[in-house]
């Protein structure tokens, strides 16, 4: 398994969870150092589990992030896409920069961990991407217009990439 934004919070319980029930988990985040702490707990109760730093917003990086888990541990069978980030402003006081950033690591990470998990999931037979969205992706909420509308794209998404593959 993938988990992106694996060092803290729901991330650091999916990867734990995982771990738990047995699968061999690589870690995904910027924060290395809680990163590497989860690792290390996941390890000491047993877990098999890995880190790696990784910006979900880089293309670039995809390929080599699927690559570490497939070289590690010789398959993906799930991808956690986990990642993402909360900006709470007002949409009159937020910036471009703000909003983009947002959209950016909640909206185009997802995409990017989709997109190349797939290959890798069809070269084994199947598997799980897990999205991770929000209440806030249902419905509006003062000062979460733009964290609302990264987590009702994530929702959106899911439901179309998931019939794009029904027949998978």
């Amino acid at each position: 398994a993938i988990v992106t934004g694996g060092a803290s919070g729901i991330g650091e319980a999916c990867a734990e969870t995982l771990a738990r029930e047995g699968a061999a988990v690589l870690i995904t985040d910027i924060d290395d150092a809680l990163g590497k702490s989860v690792v290390a707990r996941i390890a000491k109760a047993g877990g098999k589990a890995a880190y790696l730093h990784h910006d979900v917003r880089d293309e670039a990086a995809w390929p080599g992030v699927i690559a570490e888990a497939e070289k590690r541990f010789g398959r993906l069978d799930i991808m956690v896409a986990n990642a993402g980030i909360g900006i709470m402003s007002p949409i009159a006081d937020m910036s471009l920069a703000d909003w983009q950033r947002q959209q950016s690591i909640n909206l185009d990470g997802v995409f990017l961990s989709i997109k190349h998990a797939i290959p890798a999931l069809k070269k084994v037979g199947g598997g799980s991407i897990v999205l991770m969205s929000s209440i806030a992706g249902l419905r509006g909420a003062p000062g979460r217009a733009g964290y609302s509308a990264t987590k009702g794209g994530v929702r959106l998404l899911a439901k179309s990439v998931a019939l794009e593959h029904a027949a998978d």
